[in-house]
Formats: structure tokens, C-alpha cells, sequence
């Protein structure tokens, strides 16, 4: 009987004794919450991360800056948002969405697979103030387009002086537009195309993705976008890893590099339907807007913003599409 009890004590107290790991709660960020496709991916992967040992638990959040708070204050283990404000956790990741670097979805496509390349793996990890952050996968969310109220203005030179919306946690976005003579009016993600619509800017950049939820041709009555990309719009999943089971981020990314053919698939679906009017630009100014866009991404790098060993892969993913750009024979990314 002693022994009996005996056993049974320690049972108990093995049992008292040994960690129980919590679930990995994830922010997740999407315009359109739960309903959202960048959300509805997350799931996919919350269901398979359950093959590496993770048990992830998501929350939804429709406000980005909400999410990213969260996040910094501890109440998620990892979070997902856009590259450009998650930045500061990784500036290599976060640097893939450098403007004018990503000039179609081919390209998107090369460069997200070598970021998330086995040999870049000591680059998705960083640390910031002491804590360990970690890459653990990219979603492709689009190309972001120029769309301007007033379809007269169909060159850069005509935007002169006009007012464009910029993420106010975008400095990139906010010199870009400056350079260019425009107005940078400092927005969110919550209300840029609020102000587009009811005048207070005449020009933005967004997604497809943005283009119906967001109602963006309410203000193009009398407007159009311009057929020229921009930017290339991108989320980061980052991750604290001493909260996930070893290797995790790394069977992570391998699952995102995966699932990229789906993802460009419903991007371009989302892009076909975009019914707004096109202003198509002449090759002669698509390759004198490339080199304005470059000679601005280079300034950046210069300055600490972007990361230049980004800049590389970006180029060569350029360079690997489009054999015959101008800037495949030319240094200094």
C-alpha cells in the first residue's frame, strides 16, 4: 500500500513539475480581418504548423498599429503585418519591399524564394533590444499601383505639387515622395484611401487587394491608375522563437515558399479585377521612372534605411526575369 502511494506522489509530482508549453498566440493582421486572403493563408498555416509541434492559437486585428503594439508589449508570441512596419524586427526581410525594386509579379515571385532560401537563414534572425526576432515566412499581398482623381495627370511632371498619402511609418515613402516634388500627407493604412476619396489627397499607391474592400473608385470618377508598379506590397510573419519548438521558423518559411504559387494565383486574380481606367505609360518613361526609383532606393540604402545586401537579391531577382534592364550591366546595388 506504502508503495502504491508512493508511486502515486511521484507521479503527481512529475507531472506538477514538468512545463506545460502555452500555445504560440499569433496577431494577425488583415484590412479585412478574418474574411481577409493574407488571413485565411495564416490559417492554412496555423493547421500545418501543428506537423512542426506548434500550437498556434491566432488573433484577428483590422487595425495594424494595434497589432504591432501588442506584439511589443508581449500579448502575442508573433505577429503579422506588412513588410514596411516590420522593419524594425528584421530590416533585411523588411526591406523587400524597397520602392521601385519589384516591377512585376514574376519578379515578386523570384525574389520572396530567395529571401526565404535556406542560405539567408542567419539574416531572417535579428536582434532588438536584447530580444531575438525571427523571420518565419512572406506573404505576397501585391503590386501597389499609382492612382491619381484626375486622369489629366498622366506623368509625374503634371503631379507636381500635388498631395499624395503616405504611411506615416514609411520615412522610404515619405523621402520618394518628396523627391518628386509632391506633398507627402502623412496617413494609415485605417484611412489613406478615405482621404484619397473625399479629396483631402489627389494621388496614392495600393494593392489590388486594397482596390475593392477599401472602395477605391469612389474617387476615381474622374480618375485612373497608372499601369506602372511602384512598390511591391508584402507581409512579414516574425516570430519570437524561444516561444516555438526548435527549427520551427525553418520548416516555417520552407511551407510559405511552398504555398507562393497559390498566393501570386489569387493576387492576379485580384488584379484582373481591378476595372479602373489605365493610363499606360510609354516604355520611354517607364524606364526614365525606373531610374528615378532607383536612384532613390540607392540614396536610402545609403542612409541606413533599406539593407543593402537586400538590394543585392532584389537586383538579381530583377536581373534573372528581365535579362535585358537597363541596370543588369550597371553597379551599385
Amino acid at each position: 500500500m506504502k508503495k502504491g502511494l508512493w508511486a502515486l506522489s511521484a507521479t503527481a509530482l512529475f507531472v506538477m513539475s514538468t512545463p506545460v508549453q502555452a500555445k504560440q498566440q499569433i496577431c494577425v493582421f488583415d484590412l479585412l480581418g478574418k474574411a481577409g486572403e493574407s488571413y485565411k493563408l495564416i490559417e492554412e498555416w496555423k493547421l500545418a504548423s501543428k506537423t512542426w509541434q506548434g500550437d498556434v492559437e491566432l488573433i484577428p486585428y483590422q487595425d495594424e498599429e494595434k497589432a504591432e503594439k501588442d506584439f511589443d508589449a508581449g500579448k502575442c508570441d508573433g505577429v503579422y503585418m506588412t513588410s514596411m512596419r516590420a522593419r524594425k524586427y528584421n530590416k533585411f526581410a523588411g526591406s523587400v519591399d524597397a520602392v521601385g525594386a519589384v516591377t512585376s509579379n514574376a519578379i515578386a515571385q523570384k525574389a520572396i524564394t530567395y529571401v526565404l532560401d535556406k542560405r539567408n537563414q542567419h539574416r531572417l534572425t535579428a536582434t532588438m533590444n536584447g530580444e531575438k526576432f525571427e523571420v518565419a515566412g512572406i506573404i505576397q499581398v501585391g503590386l501597389a499601383y499609382i492612382f491619381v482623381r484626375d486622369k489629366k495627370i498622366d506623368t509625374i511632371e503634371k503631379a507636381k505639387g500635388k498631395k499624395f498619402a503616405y504611411l506615416h511609418y514609411d520615412q522610404a515613402q515619405k523621402a520618394i515622395v518628396e523627391s518628386i516634388d509632391l506633398v507627402a500627407v502623412p496617413s494609415d493604412i485605417s484611412d489613406f484611401v478615405k482621404k484619397f476619396n473625399s479629396g483631402q489627397v489627389d494621388v496614392i499607391a495600393a494593392p489590388a487587394y486594397a482596390y475593392k474592400p477599401l472602395e477605391i473608385s469612389k474617387g476615381l470618377a474622374n480618375g485612373a491608375l497608372f499601369n506602372f508598379p511602384v512598390v511591391n506590397i508584402t507581409g512579414d510573419l516574425i516570430i519570437r522563437p524561444a516561444q516555438f519548438p526548435s527549427g520551427f521558423g525553418t520548416q516555417s518559411r520552407q511551407w510559405f515558399v511552398n504555398k507562393l504559387p497559390s498566393n501570386f494565383a489569387m493576387v492576379q486574380r485580384l488584379e484582373a479585377g481591378m476595372n479602373a481606367k489605365k493610363i499606360t505609360l510609354t516604355n520611354e518613361d517607364k524606364t526614365r521612372y525606373q531610374k528615378m526609383l532607383r536612384d532613390g532606393r540607392m540614396n536610402l540604402t545609403k542612409q541606413g534605411v533599406y539593407d543593402a545586401s537586400m538590394m543585392n537579391v532584389l537586383k538579381r531577382a530583377r536581373c534573372t526575369v528581365e535579362r535585358t534592364n537597363f541596370e543588369c550591366t550597371l553597379s551599385g546595388e
